[in-house]
C-alpha cells in the first residue's frame, strides 16, 4: 500500500509540474505586457517548481513546506494585483481589502519563520512538537484567508465579466480548500494522512485544465454548468464530504472513547449505512436533492435546452414496440414537472374532453373522466393552467368535475390549444416534492402543450386523411365496377330484346342461360372487388394463352355486334381476370364507336418482348389533341351515356401487370388500342439455365 500511495503522489506532483509549467510558458509566449498575465504565469510556474520538488523529494523534505509558502503568496500577489487592476480597483477604495491581503501574507511569512525553527530542534523536544502544530494551525489560518480573498475577488467582480475569473478562481478555491482538510486532518490524526497528502498531486493535475480554459476568455464566455454534471459533481462531492467526516469522526472516536471506540465505530457505520440505503434511493430524497441544486446553483428552475430534446424524444420516439402516441404525449410532459403519472383527455364531437389515456396513472379510473362542454369551452377562452392545489376565484374559477377535484393525486390541468382551439388537457400527477407552481413552471408547461397539441393534432389530420384514401380507395373501385355494371346491363338489355324473337329457338335459350351465368358470375367478382378487404391489387402473373382469351370475349360479345379474331400469339405473363376486364372494356368502346355493319378486329401478334392484342374498328376515331388530353382521363367521356371509366381502368390493369396500352386513331377512318403485355418465360430456357 505505501509503494502504490508513494507512486500516486509521485507522479500525480510530476504531472501536475508538467501541466502548470506548460501555462506559465504559453502565456509568457503571448507577450502581453499588462501586469495581471505576467503573475498568473509567474504564479503558474512557482507553483509548478513546488509540484517538481515534491515529485522528487516528497512532502517530509525541508523546502517543500517553504515551496508551499511561496507558492500561496505568488497566487495571492496575483489576485491583488487583479484586484487593484481590475475592474473592481477601478470603482473605488479597497483599504480595508489591502488590510486583510497584508495580514494573510503576515501568516505566510510567520509560518515561513517557524518552519525554519522546527526542523532545527530534536523531534523528541516539546518545543519541536509545538512549533510543528503552531505550524498547521497557521497553515489552516491561511487556507481560511485565502479562501475570503478568493470569495471577496469574486463577489466584488462585476457580474457581467465573472464568466472570465470564475474558472480560475473556482480552481485557487478548490486547491486551498483541499488544503485546509489536509492540515485539519493533519492537526488531529498525524498519522492518518498520508493518501490525502498523496492525491493532492492529482488534484493539482486536474486543475490545470480548468485554469487553461479559464485563461481563454472567448471560451469562458460560452462555457455553461451542465445541470446534470452539476448535479454529479455535488453527489460526488457530498459523498467525499461524508467519507471525510466519517474518517474524522472516528479519529475523535479514538481519541475520547478510549477501549470503546471499536464498538462505537462499528455501531455508527453501521447506522450511517443503513440510513443511506433507505434514503438515497427514494424518489423524494432524489427530487429534493434536484431542487435544491436548480434553487441554489442556477438562474432557472428548468434546463431548457435539455428538457426539449427530451420532449421531443420521448414523443416522436420510433420503433414498433412504442407506446402510443397519446401515452407518449403524457409522459413527456409529466417528466418537465418530475410528475409520477398522467392522464390524456381529447376533444369529443360534442366540444367537451374525455378521458383517452394515461400513463402510470394506477388506480381505478373514474367511469366518466371528462370536462363538460360549457367548461371546455370556457377554459379555451382563457388557456391558463389549473393549479388544482391553488382554490379558484373570479374567471379562474372554472367548474371542475368532482373526480378530478376529489382525486389528490391531481396536481395540474394543462390545456393543449392549437390555432386558439382546446383539442385536449393533460392532468398530472403531484411530483413526489409537493410544491406551488411558479411562473417558470406555467411558461415551460404552456410551451410544451402548444408542441404536443400541435403533435396530436398531427396525428388527428394524419388518421383523417387515411380514412379520406380509403374512402378514394372504395369510390374508385366503385367507380369501375359502375362501368362494369353498364356493360352488363347493355348486354342484358340486348338479350331481352332478343328473348321476345327467339324465346322459342332451344339454341337461343341454352345461350340465355350460360351469358345469365356468366353476368352472375361477373357480378359476383364485382362485389368481391367492392369488399374493403379487397385491395384491388394484381394477383401473381401466370403464362396466359391470348388467343383463348380473346375468343372468350369475341363470344361474349357476338350476339350485340360482329367480332373477328385473326392471328396467334405466345404465352403472355398476366393475370387471366384483369386481362379479361381490359379486353371487355376496349371491345366494349370499338363497338360503340363503329357502325353496326363494320366488324370489330381483334388481331393477335409478338415481338421481341411483348405479346400484343390489337382492338381495331372503322368507326368515327379520336383527334390526337382528345387523345393525350381527355381519354385516360376518369370521368371524361365522349359518349353520352358514358362513364370515363372504361379506357383509365384498362390502362390501370395494364400497368398493374408491367404492360401498356398503346393507341392510333383518326377522325372518319377509325382506331387502333394495342395491349402489350410481357412474353411468359419458356419452359425450355429455364430448365436449361437451371
Amino acid at each position: 500500500m505505501g509503494t502504490l500511495l508513494q507512486f500516486v503522489g509521485d507522479w500525480g506532483h510530476a504531472l501536475a509540474a508538467v501541466l502548470f509549467a506548460a501555462l506559465g510558458i504559453f502565456i509568457l509566449r503571448r507577450r502581453d505586457e499588462a501586469a495581471e498575465p505576467r503573475m498568473l504565469a509567474v504564479a503558474l510556474l512557482l507553483t509548478s517548481c513546488w509540484a517538481l520538488y515534491v515529485s522528487f523529494g516528497g512532502v517530509s523534505k525541508p523546502l517543500t513546506g517553504i515551496g508551499e509558502s511561496i507558492r500561496n503568496a505568488a497566487w495571492l500577489l496575483t489576485m491583488f494585483v487583479m484586484l487593484r487592476r481590475g475592474p473592481v480597483g477601478r470603482a473605488g477604495p479597497i483599504l480595508a481589502i489591502s488590510a486583510l491581503y497584508a495580514a494573510v501574507a503576515g501568516l505566510i511569512l510567520l509560518q515561513t519563520s517557524t518552519d525554519l525553527v522546527w526542523r532545527q530542534l530534536s523531534p523528541d523536544s516539546d518545543l519541536h512538537r509545538a512549533l510543528v502544530n503552531v505550524s498547521l494551525v497557521l497553515r489552516m489560518m491561511t487556507a481560511i484567508g485565502s479562501l475570503l480573498l478568493v470569495h471577496h475577488l469574486y463577489t466584488a467582480w462585476p457580474s457581467r465579466e465573472r464568466g472570465g475569473v470564475a474558472l480560475l478562481l473556482g480552481a485557487l478555491a478548490a486547491m486551498w480548500t483541499y488544503d485546509l482538510n489536509l492540515y485539519l486532518l493533519c492537526y488531529f490524526a498525524p498519522t492518518r494522512v498520508s493518501e490525502l497528502y498523496a492525491l493532492r498531486g492529482l488534484l493539482m493535475a486536474l486543475l490545470a485544465p480548468v485554469i487553461a480554459v479559464g485563461m481563454r476568455k472567448d471560451m469562458a464566455g460560452r462555457l455553461q454548468l451542465s445541470r446534470t454534471l452539476t448535479f454529479q459533481s455535488l453527489s460526488l462531492f457530498a459523498v467525499a464530504l461524508y467519507v471525510i467526516v466519517l474518517t474524522a469522526a472516528a479519529i475523535l472516536v479514538e481519541l475520547i472513547a478510549g477501549p470503546y471506540a471499536r464498538v462505537v465505530e462499528i455501531g455508527a457505520v453501521f447506522f450511517t449505512a443503513v440510513t443511506a440505503l433507505v434514503l438515497l434511493p427514494s424518489p423524494q430524497m432524489r427530487a429534493l436533492w434536484k431542487v435544491q441544486v436548480a434553487k441554489h446553483f442556477f438562474q432557472h428552475r428548468y434546463d431548457y435546452r435539455t428538457e426539449w430534446m427530451r420532449f421531443g424524444d420521448t414523443i416522436g420516439r420510433p420503433g414498433e414496440d412504442a407506446a402510443p402516441l397519446g401515452e407518449r404525449v403524457a409522459k413527456a410532459v409529466a417528466d418537465i414537472t418530475d410528475s409520477p403519472a398522467a392522464m390524456l383527455l381529447l376533444r369529443d364531437e360534442q366540444g367537451g374532453l374525455t378521458f383517452e389515456t394515461h400513463w402510470n396513472w394506477d388506480g381505478d379510473l373514474p367511469d366518466s373522466a371528462a370536462l363538460a362542454s360549457e367548461t371546455a369551452a370556457a377554459w379555451e377562452q382563457s388557456g391558463w393552467i389549473i393549479d388544482l392545489g391553488k382554490p379558484r376565484t373570479g374567471e379562474t374559477a372554472l367548474h371542475l368535475p368532482d373526480w378530478m377535484v376529489q382525486d389528490r393525486r391531481g396536481w395540474a390541468l394543462v390545456p393543449l390549444v392549437h390555432y386558439g382551439r382546446l383539442i385536449a388537457a393533460i392532468l398530472l400527477a403531484r411530483p413526489p416534492i409537493d410544491r406551488r407552481l411558479d411562473w417558470e413552471d406555467f411558461d415551460m408547461l404552456r410551451a410544451a402543450g402548444r408542441q404536443a397539441a400541435t403533435y396530436i393534432s398531427e396525428a388527428q389530420g394524419q388518421q383523417a386523411l387515411d380514412d379520406a384514401q380509403r374512402f378514394e380507395e372504395f369510390n374508385r373501385r366503385f367507380a369501375f365496377i359502375i362501368h362494369d355494371v353498364k356493360n352488363l346491363v347493355s348486354q342484358l338489355s340486348l338479350l331481352a330484346r332478343n328473348a321476345q324473337r327467339h324465346a322459342d329457338n332451344p339454341d337461343f335459350r341454352a345461350d340465355m342461360i350460360l351469358t345469365l351465368q356468366e353476368s352472375v358470375g361477373k357480378m359476383n367478382d364485382m362485389l368481391a372487388r367492392l369488399s374493403q378487404h379487397n385491395k384491388g391489387r394484381a394477383e401473381e402473373p401466370r403464362p396466359l394463352s391470348l388467343r383463348d382469351m380473346a375468343d372468350q370475349v369475341a363470344r361474349t360479345r357476338a350476339r350485340q355486334h360482329p367480332v373477328e379474331v385473326r392471328g396467334t400469339a405466345p404465352l403472355a405473363l398476366a393475370d387471366p381476370a384483369r386481362v379479361e376486364q381490359i379486353l371487355t372494356h376496349l371491345l366494349q368502346n370499338a363497338i360503340d364507336a363503329s357502325a353496326p355493319d363494320s366488324p370489330v378486329e381483334l388481331r393477335l401478334s409478338a415481338d421481341a418482348s411483348d405479346v400484343l392484342v390489337e382492338i381495331i374498328d372503322h368507326g368515327r376515331g379520336m383527334s390526337a389533341e382528345y387523345i393525350r388530353r381527355d381519354l385516360f382521363k376518369p370521368f371524361s367521356s365522349s359518349k353520352a351515356g358514358g362513364f370515363g371509366i372504361g379506357a383509365f381502368e384498362a390502362r390501370a390493369l395494364a400497368q398493374a401487370m408491367g404492360g401498356r396500352i398503346d393507341v392510333e386513331s383518326k377522325i372518319g377512318v377509325g382506331s387502333r388500342f394495342t395491349l402489350r403485355l410481357p412474353l411468359a418465360p419458356r419452359i425450355d430456357q429455364k430448365e436449361k439455365a437451371a
